[in-house]
């Protein structure tokens, strides 16, 4: 009798193809940790007082009250710490946007979270008065939570429900409704359009002392919401009818990725204001180095997102001297060219 034939072993680069593209992205990650610390350094001795490497070393290791040791560490450190926690928050939650919604154009403020916010704010100040940050952060939070609750309650509505395009479409209609009503709130009263206009403008700093802590709980969840999410919007990738007979949960995968973009950006819209724009490019950046794997998407887009936001920070600061700019107007400047530059270059990835 006839033997079988063996089946034609693949060559030995392309067994390991998988082992040395993982060991890619892992080198990739440990590139961007050391890009993040460079940015870091910088963002902490630039500003409109330069500090030498010297004194920023002594204000950190062994402080003695000198004037150059309350700028670090009253006014940099925290401002940069801010940034990174911030743009890592915004960077995956545009990811997240992207995957659920399968919209290239889609962006952390999709689902109504930052209209939300900004209303929120508006009306604590035109209503009951509020003044202080920390009220207007903890305001503009709840809006956020409030409003997509409201965005994802209409969109699984119906037989359709649940569905990428009811989503979007929810949320577009939720974000003008609450816009209109903003407006509505800024043109009748001088000092809620004080407050409106200081916190839109997007910014890291005059957020007042603590405001990190704060939030940091939602941002918590938020990160491990997101990196559970991960595999079940990769399954999601392929199609509702796929995924499902993959054996996905589609509806709790979706709950989970709303609550982990909700849970980010409302916390760090919440204490910057709305900074947009690279929340929509930097998913597409991260998406041609790693693929449409969301295991290495959502960090890549996080870590990404938080080297150019910390970036434009310390732009903002060199361009303007001795005054700044805020990083909101840096981030919308840089991120309009480069993203007209992304769509001429390439075609965006079909979602």
């Amino acid at each position: 009798m006839r033997a079988l034939a063996a089946p034609p072993v693949p060559p030995l680069q392309e067994r390991q193809r998988p082992g040395r593209r993982r060991t890619l992205l892992v080198a990739g990650l440990l590139g961007l940790l050391a890009l993040l610390a460079l940015v870091a350094a910088a963002s902490i001795a630039v500003g409109s007082r330069t500090i030498p490497i010297e004194g920023i070393w002594s204000a950190l290791a062994g402080p003695v009250g000198s004037d150059d040791d309350v700028v670090v560490r009253s006014l940099r450190l925290p401002r940069t710490a801010l940034g990174l926690v911030v743009g890592v928050a915004l960077g995956i939650a545009g990811a997240l946007a992207q995957g659920h919604t399968r919209n290239p154009l889609a962006d952390p403020g999709l689902l109504g979270v930052s209209a939300g916010a900004a209303f929120a704010v508006c009306l604590a100040v035109y209503a009951f008065g509020v003044t202080s940050v920390t009220g207007s952060i903890w305001a503009a939070l709840a809006g956020a939570l409030v409003a997509s609750i409201v965005v994802f309650t209409l969109g699984t509505l119906g037989d359709g429900g649940g569905s990428p395009v009811t989503l979007a479409l929810a949320g577009a209609a939720v974000t003008a409704f609450l816009t209109s009503l903003t407006s509505a709130l800024v043109l009748t009263d001088q000092t809620t359009l004080d407050a409106y206009r200081l916190w839109v403008v997007g910014s890291l700093v005059g957020r007042g002392e603590g405001v990190l802590g704060q939030v940091a709980p939602f941002l918590a969840a938020g990160l491990l919401l997101a990196l559970v999410n991960a595999p079940g919007l990769n399954s999601l990738q392929l199609g509702e009818e796929v995924a499902r007979g993959l054996g996905q949960r589609v509806g709790l995968t979706r709950l989970t990725g709303v609550a982990a973009m909700t849970l980010l950006t409302g916390a760090a819209v919440a204490v910057t204001g709305p900074i947009a724009f690279v929340g929509l490019v930097v998913p597409h950046v991260a998406r041609a180095i790693t693929g449409p794997d969301h295991r290495w998407l959502l960090p890549y887009s996080g870590m990404l997102r938080a080297v150019l936001l910390v970036a434009a920070d310390v732009v903002g600061r060199v361009v303007a001297r001795p005054g700044e700019l805020p990083v909101g107007l840096v981030v919308a400047v840089v991120g309009a060219p480069f993203f007209i530059a992304l769509i001429r270059r390439r075609r965006l990835v079909t979602l």
